[in-house]
C-alpha cells in the first residue's frame, strides 16, 4: 500500500485542498440574486404587493392616506377626548371645582387688546369656512382629474363635519346655560366655544384634504404647524380678550379632536378602498 496521502480534490481541480463552493443553485437563493429561486421578481420590479415598499403614516400604519392610526389608537383618540370633554361639562354644569380655578386662571389672563380681537376672529365662521370650501374645491378637482370615481364624497363629507360642528355645540351651550366672564355683556351659553370649534374643525378639516396632495415632507410639516398655530392663536385670543374662560376653549378642543379623528379615519377607509379598486391593484403584469 501507498503512503502518498489522498488528495481531496476533485477531478479537473488545480491543487488538492478541501472542497470548494461552486456556482450553481445554491448560490441563487442568495439575496439579490435572479436566477431561479431567488424571492425576488425576475425583472427586477417589486412585488405586486409591497408592504415594505409602502410608506406608513406617524403612527406606523402602512399605506394609509390621509395618515390615520390603527384600530386601538383610534379607539383611543375617540375615548379620551370624549370622556375629558364630558367630565369638563359634568364639572360645569355641577360648579365643580374646576370651575373655580378656571375663574381665577381667567381673571389672571383677561387683557383685551387689538391682537386678541384680531386673533378670535380668525375662528368666526365667515373666516374659518372659506379656507375649508377652498381646500375641499381643490381636494375635488384633483380627484376629478385624475379620474377618480365619486370624485365629490370628500367635500360633501366636509360639508357634513362642518354642519355638526353647531349641531354639537349648540346644545350643549343650551343645556349648560354657563355665564360669560366679566369682560362680555351679561348672559349665558358660553359653554363651550363656538368659535374655537369652529376654528380647529375647519382648519383641521382644510389640512387632512391637503396633506395627502402633498409629497414634501417639509411642507407637511408646514402645514401641520399652519394648523396648530392657528387654533392655538384663536384660543389665545378669546381668553385673552376674555370671550370664554379657559374651559370653554379646552371643551372645544376635545371636541374638534373626536370630529376631527372621525373624519381622518372615514377618509382613509374611502382611500384604501379606491386603491384597492385600481385595476394595478387587482391584476399583476401579464
Amino acid at each position: 500500500m501507498r503512503d502518498t496521502p489522498r488528495s481531496w480534490g476533485t477531478t479537473g481541480d488545480a491543487r488538492p485542498g478541501p472542497p470548494q463552493l461552486r456556482p450553481g443553485r445554491a448560490l441563487a437563493h442568495t439575496d439579490g440574486a435572479s436566477g431561479s429561486g431567488s424571492p425576488h421578481r425576475s425583472d427586477g420590479r417589486p412585488p405586486q404587493t409591497p408592504r415594505g415598499a409602502r410608506r406608513s403614516d406617524p403612527f406606523g400604519r402602512p399605506g394609509t392616506t390621509p395618515p390615520v392610526p390603527g384600530r386601538p389608537t383610534l379607539f383611543l383618540l375617540l375615548l379620551l377626548p370624549a370622556v375629558l370633554f364630558g367630565l369638563i361639562t359634568w364639572q360645569v354644569v355641577a360648579d365643580g371645582p374646576l370651575v373655580g380655578l378656571d375663574e381665577r386662571l381667567s381673571r389672571a389672563l383677561v387683557r383685551p387688546g387689538r391682537l386678541s380681537e384680531w386673533l378670535s376672529d380668525l375662528g368666526s365662521v365667515p373666516v374659518a369656512l372659506p379656507v375649508v370650501a377652498v381646500a375641499a374645491v381643490y381636494s375635488a378637482g384633483l380627484s376629478r382629474r385624475e379620474g377618480v370615481e365619486r370624485w365629490w364624497r370628500p367635500a360633501v363629507r366636509t360639508v357634513l363635519l362642518m354642519a355638526l360642528v353647531p349641531a354639537l355645540v349648540v346644545p350643549v351651550k343650551e343645556l349648560t346655560g354657563r355665564p360669560g366672564t366679566p369682560a362680555v355683556p351679561p348672559g349665558t351659553g358660553y359653554f363651550p366655544s363656538g368659535h374655537t370649534a369652529t376654528a380647529a374643525v375647519a382648519y383641521g378639516a382644510a389640512a387632512l384634504l391637503l396633506l395627502p396632495r402633498v409629497s414634501s415632507a417639509l411642507l407637511r410639516r408646514v402645514i401641520v404647524a399652519v394648523y396648530a398655530a392657528l387654533v392655538l392663536g384663536v384660543s389665545y385670543g378669546l381668553v385673552r380678550r376674555g370671550y370664554h374662560w379657559p374651559l370653554d376653549v379646552v371643551a372645544s378642543w376635545c371636541l374638534s379632536a373626536v370630529l376631527l379623528t372621525a373624519y381622518a379615519a372615514v377618509l382613509s377607509r374611502s382611500s384604501r378602498r379606491r386603491s384597492a379598486g385600481t385595476p394595478s391593484s387587482r391584476s399583476g403584469p401579464s
